[in-house]
């Protein structure tokens, strides 16, 4: 069977060499994939649960950029999971970085898998009955709560989580309260925030949050972040999260 598809593109990730299979209509991954990835603090031999992974691209800019000890992407859609597992196939990471298809609202599956010191998640950000939705339609389970809610996800991460282990999100600031209120009420205590700002003087679009398994009730605000700048170009700090080998 051919690696790449013919409705399927090869991209360079300009990062370790890696390049990532993605289909040429429909979904692929965007900046605020890119933003988490670098906002997730991965430490050395670290193991990470990357949730609704889609087609993988977070653990392969983390396993470029860290010296993780290994990544797992959990993803309910098989075609995207046959995609990412040929992606790691294809650069020769199989090692490191492995995809599992499964649903995380089945307690019973993530609690055979074994727990990480990082879980990160980009999780379909619209609620389910926020305009019109086909159920079966890939970019709807991708952007919609159709098969998960924020709730599954964070419950999800308690599950997979060490004791103390940190929790990485990016979501809307519109569900930031949401987000909080279901983050505490399953002991994972939100740590650090960080609005993103499509250019500088207009309102966030992203957020970018991080918790703690059991953490102490301490929450830091980091700097604002701008995609990009006045004139529309990307800001210096978008670019170096490109073209750095580093988080």
């Amino acid at each position: 069977m051919d690696i790449i598809k013919s409705d399927e593109t090869l991209d360079d990730l300009q990062l370790k060499g890696i390049k990532v299979i993605q289909k040429k209509e429909g979904f692929r991954f965007g900046v605020d994939a890119v933003m988490l990835a670098n906002f997730s603090k991965v430490k050395r031999n670290h193991r990470v649960i990357d949730l609704c992974t889609g087609t993988g691209i977070i653990p392969f800019i983390i396993s470029g950029k860290t010296e993780c000890k290994n990544i797992l992407g959990i993803e309910i859609q098989k075609e995207f999971v046959d995609m990412a597992n040929r992606t790691s196939n294809l650069n020769n990471l199989n090692d490191k970085v492995k995809f599992l298809e499964g649903d995380l609202t089945n307690i019973n599956m993530l609690k055979k898998i074994e727990k990480a010191d990082v879980v990160t998640v980009n999780p379909p950000y619209k609620l389910f009955n926020s305009g019109i939705v086909n159920p079966t339609d890939r970019l709807a389970i991708a952007r919609h709560e159709v098969c998960c809610n924020l709730e599954d996800v964070i419950v999800a991460a308690r599950i997979l989580l060490k004791d103390n282990g940190r929790f990485f999100m990016v979501h809307r600031p519109d569900r930031l309260a949401d987000i909080f209120t279901v983050m505490r009420k399953h002991k994972i205590e939100p740590k650090r925030v960080r609005m993103v700002h499509p250019v500088p003087n207009k309102a966030p679009n992203i957020v970018l949050v991080e918790g703690q398994r059991d953490g102490g009730a301490f929450l830091k605000w980091d700097d604002p972040l701008n995609v990009h700048n006045a004139d529309g170009t990307y800001s210096d700090e978008i670019i170096k999260m490109y073209n750095s080998d580093s988080i």
